[in-house]
C-alpha cells in the first residue's frame, strides 16, 4: 500500500487537511501519516483544533515551536528530512502557505518524493508578505496542484504550470460545512455575544496592521466608535495584544478574548452582523456564510471572495471602512454567492484524483 504524508503546522492547515485525510481514510486505498511540525504549539492554537475537528493525534510531532522565519524553516527541514528518510513516502501533501508548507515541500522535492500542494495557485502579488513567498516557492517545486477556484488555475498557467493542476474546490469549506451544526456559542469572560442587537467580529494579526502604530491606533479608534452602536468581539492574537499594551492604546468597550476554538469561532462568524479581518481564510468562510466581510488589507490572494462573495477590500482607507460599516448597519451591505465547488466535497474530489495519479 502506497504511503502519503500530510503536513500540518498552523491552524489553517488543520481545516484544510482534515477533509482530505478523512476522504482518503474512508476509501482505504493508501497508508497515511499525519506530521505536525509544531509551528503552532500552544493548546488553544493547536491541540483544541485537533479535538474539535476530529483529527487523530499526529503520528509524528516535530515540536519546532516559535522562531524567526529562517530559523523555523531550517529546523523544520532538518527534522522532516529524517522523517522522509525513515518513512519513505510515495507522496507528501502540503497545505496552504505557512513556513511548514515550503519547508517540507523542499525536503520532499530534494529527496525525490512527489509533492502535492493543496490550495495551490493563490497570489496576492505582494512579496512583502512571507506567505506570498511561501506560495510561490511551493508551487514552483510541487508536482500536483489542487486549487480552490478557477482563477488559481489561470495564475498557475501564467507561470508556466499546466500539468498536474486539479480544480477540486475549497477544503476549508468542507470542514465548515461538516461542523457548522456543532458550532458553540462562546462565553467570553462571562459575557455572551449580543444576538439581539448584533455584534461585529474582529481579527487582526498582519504586521501591516499590528506593527504599524498609526494604523493600529486608527483601527482601534474605529472599533471603539463601532462599539457604541453594537458589541465588538475581538479574539486577540498574542502579538496584537502585546502591541496594544506596548503602545498604551485604549480598547474601550471592545470585548477582548484570547484565541478561541474552531467551533466557538465558527459560531461567532455565522452569527456576526459583520466581520473585520486581515485573515485570508476568514474571507472565504464569511463568503460561504453570507456574512459581510471588511478586509483590512491592500490586496488579497482570494479575489473570488471579492468578485463573487461578501468581501470588501478596505486597505488603509478608514473613510471607506466607516462607509462600509454604515452600509452593514443600514442593511445595505454587499451581497454575494457561494463560489463553484464550495459545497463541501473538495476532500472527496482530492482523494479520487490522488487514486488516479498514484494507483
Amino acid at each position: 500500500m502506497k504511503k502519503i504524508i500530510h503536513i500540518v503546522g498552523a491552524r489553517p492547515n488543520f481545516m484544510k487537511a482534515a477533509p482530505v485525510y478523512f476522504a482518503i481514510r474512508e476509501r482505504g486505498k493508501f497508508e497515511q501519516l499525519l506530521v505536525h511540525t509544531g509551528q503552532h504549539y500552544d493548546e488553544k492554537m493547536s491541540d483544541i483544533f485537533f479535538r474539535q475537528l476530529g483529527i487523530p493525534k499526529p503520528d509524528i510531532n516535530l515540536e519546532i515551536g516559535s522562531a524567526s522565519h529562517a530559523v523555523m524553516t531550517a529546523r523544520i527541514m532538518i527534522a522532516f528530512e529524517q522523517v522522509v528518510l525513515d518513512e519513505k513516502p510515495d507522496l507528501v501533501i502540503v497545505y496552504g502557505d505557512v513556513n511548514s508548507t515550503i519547508a517540507c515541500a523542499m525536503v520532499a522535492a530534494k529527496l525525490g518524493v512527489k509533492v502535492a500542494h493543496v490550495e495551490a495557485g493563490l497570489r496576492s502579488f505582494d512579496r512583502a508578505m512571507p506567505e506570498e513567498l511561501n506560495r510561490m516557492l511551493t508551487d514552483s517545486i510541487s508536482d500536483y496542484f489542487f486549487t480552490t477556484s478557477p482563477d488559481a488555475d489561470e495564475l498557475l498557467a501564467k507561470s508556466g504550470i499546466t500539468e498536474g493542476v486539479h480544480f477540486v474546490g475549497n477544503g476549508m469549506i468542507d470542514t465548515l460545512v461538516r461542523l457548522l451544526p456543532e458550532a458553540v456559542k462562546p462565553d467570553i469572560d462571562g459575557v455572551s455575544p449580543d444576538e439581539e442587537k448584533g455584534f461585529a467580529l474582529v481579527t487582526l494579526h498582519r504586521p501591516s496592521n499590528v506593527d504599524d502604530a498609526e494604523s493600529l491606533s486608527k483601527i482601534l479608534s474605529t472599533l471603539r466608535d463601532l462599539s457604541e452602536q453594537m458589541q465588538v468581539i475581538f479574539p486577540i492574537h498574542p502579538r496584537t495584544a502585546a502591541r496594544i499594551k506596548e503602545l498604551g492604546l485604549e480598547t474601550g468597550e471592545i470585548l477582548l478574548s484570547g484565541p478561541l476554538g474552531y467551533l466557538e469561532f465558527l459560531w461567532l462568524q455565522k452569527n456576526a452582523r459583520m466581520v473585520l479581518t486581515d485573515s485570508g481564510g476568514i474571507q472565504e468562510e464569511t463568503t460561504y456564510l453570507g456574512v459581510p466581510c471588511l478586509t483590512l488589507r491592500e490586496n488579497t490572494e482570494r479575489p473570488i471572495t471579492v468578485w463573487e462573495g461578501t468581501n470588501v477590500m478596505i486597505g488603509g482607507d478608514f473613510d471607506l471602512l466607516k462607509q462600509e460599516i454604515a452600509k452593514v448597519i443600514s442593511g445595505n451591505s454587499k451581497k454575494g454567492k457561494i463560489p463553484e465547488k464550495w459545497e463541501g466535497k473538495a476532500g472527496e474530489r482530492t482523494a479520487l484524483v490522488l487514486e488516479d495519479l498514484l494507483l
